[in-house]
Order: structure tokens, then sequence, then C-alpha cells
């Protein structure tokens, strides 16, 4: 298993749509969340040198309704690595047995400057490598 990221989400009341639930649309800010969070944790430093990291690819699988008082915690892994993008996978769920969704976004490594892709650097590569 590649080197996992968790952080939990604050649910507010506008999340919810008429019937109770979170939004199907939110699910997408709560991965966006934890990736912003996980960025700036673990990829600053590329940042820093210029490589933007974006969304090429969005994907989610629903699997139980959020309701607002539920814990939300989204967990992220590198799941693939290519040559210019790599794959981020998503459990959202309530820190326990009960998985909200399952969602995967394909992102690519940008040059900030020239605007083209660029190789994933080595930093990305190595997130996706087993614990030791």
């Amino acid at each position: 298993m590649s080197k996992q990221y968790s952080t939990t989400i604050d649910l507010r009341f506008s999340d919810l749509d008429l019937y109770g639930h979170v939004n199907s649309a939110v699910f997408f800010t709560y991965l966006e969340t934890a990736r912003v969070k996980l960025f700036m944790e673990a990829f600053q430093k590329l940042m820093d040198q210029g490589i933007f990291i974006v969304v090429g690819r969005a994907e989610c699988d629903y699997k139980h309704p959020i309701l607002l008082k539920d814990t939300v915690v989204v967990t992220a892994w590198v799941s693939r690595i290519g040559a210019s993008s790599f794959d981020l996978t998503y459990r959202i769920h309530d820190n326990n047995d009960r998985t909200f969704a399952t969602a995967l976004t394909t992102m690519v490594c940008i040059d900030s400057v020239k605007k083209k892709p660029v190789p994933v650097p080595e930093l990305l590569r190595s997130m996706a490598q087993p614990d030791s």
C-alpha cells in the first residue's frame, strides 16, 4: 500500500441538499480540501520550484449518503505514476467501516512558466512507495 494521508472534513449546513444529505457536487469539494492540505504539507517545495499540479480528470463513486451528524474523513494515496501524471485515489469515510464514496483524480505536473507537462518529480514518485 502506498503512503496514505488523512484529514477530517468539517461539514457545513450549506453542504446539504433538499433531502438532508451532503450534495453530490460537494464531495468534490471535500476531495479538493484534502488534496490542498496534502499538497501544502508534502508538495510545497515543488510549487516553489514552479511545478504546478493540476486536475486532469476527476471521478467519484457514491456509496452512502453523508448526513450533517456524520464524521467525515478523506484518506488519499498515490495509486499510479505515469510520465507526467499520477493518480490520487481517495476514500471518503467515517473513520470506521462506513465508506461514503471512493474517488480518483488524475493529476498532471505542469511547468508554471512554460505551461507544459513535465515529468513526475522524484518527490511524488516516492509517495507511491510502500511504507517501510
